[in-house]
Formats: C-alpha cells, structure tokens, sequence
C-alpha cells in the first residue's frame, strides 16, 4: 500500500497540522515508501508545488517545477501523462494536496501527496539539490513559523 494513514494514537505535530489544514482528498505516501516507489519504477514524477524561490534554493533530485500560485495545469500536461504516478510535494504536504487535487479533477489517476513534504524528505537525511544540480544542505523554509517541522539544515527565507 503506498499510502499513509494517520494514526491518533501517536501523533506527531505534523499529523496534527496536516489534520487541520488538509482533507486528505489526495492518498499520502510516506519518505520510505516513495523511496521504495522510486527503486521499483524509476519513471514516478515528482512535481514541486512551491514557488521558485524555494525552488531554486533546493529540490529533490529530478523533480519538476509545478509552482502553487502560478500552477498550470497546461504545463504540465506536457510533461506527465494521466498514467504516469506522480508525487505531489511543497514544505510539508498543505499546498501540494491543493495541487494534487487538481491533477485528480484532470483525470491523473495516481497522485499522491508526499507525508511531511520536502522537510519530512530532508529531515529523514535524503539529499536535497540546488539550481547546479549539486547537494546542498540549504533549504527554504517558507516562514518562521512553518519552519519549526524543518530540524536540520541551513534554512533560508
């Protein structure tokens, strides 16, 4: 099962968040399980829903930039097909569930929303890259207070 269900009994501060902010219309896969999704099918599409600015600080390797506030669709459409899976993420999984919910009403049939996003990703110590392609540990942490979830790093504003 590639998605991630919340459990009560355990939850961490970024369950609680995602609980209130989302509404879980787009399936979660965990760190681990987009790992092994990647080593099983090295064609799943990572799309990065923040803005370029977070962008360029850092990524993870071979995603693609979908943007948030100047998401289009039309983009890409000429990038993933409907079949393809992809995997939506931005800073921790809110913006990236708005986007993954209009992949959904595109017809994209497996769309999943990254647990804990690019800070979940980076915390679990996956190389994070920049604009060169190179490893960085700088990351951008959107705001002060969304930056609290980050736990390593250089964090950049």
């Amino acid at each position: 099962m590639l998605g991630l269900s919340l459990s009560a009994n355990s939850q961490s501060k970024i369950d609680k968040t995602l609980e209130r902010y989302n509404s879980n219309s787009v399936d979660y896969i965990s760190v681990e399980n987009l790992i092994q999704l990647k080593a099983s099918h090295p064609n799943v599409k990572l799309l990065d829903a923040r803005e370029p600015s977070e962008f360029s600080i850092s990524h993870i390797q071979n995603a693609i930039y979908a943007g948030y506030d100047d998401f289009e669709l039309e983009n890409i459409k000429n990038k993933i097909s409907t079949q393809d899976t992809i995997v939506v993420y931005c800073s921790i999984g809110v913006r990236s569930e708005n986007i993954g919910e209009e992949l959904q009403e595109a017809g994209y049939e497996h769309v999943y929303n990254l647990y804990g996003g690019i800070f979940e990703w980076f915390n679990k110590n996956n190389a994070i890259y920049d604009q060169k392609g190179q490893s960085t540990e700088k990351i951008h942490a959107y705001s002060r207070f969304w930056s609290k979830y980050l736990k390593r790093g250089e964090k950049v504003y």
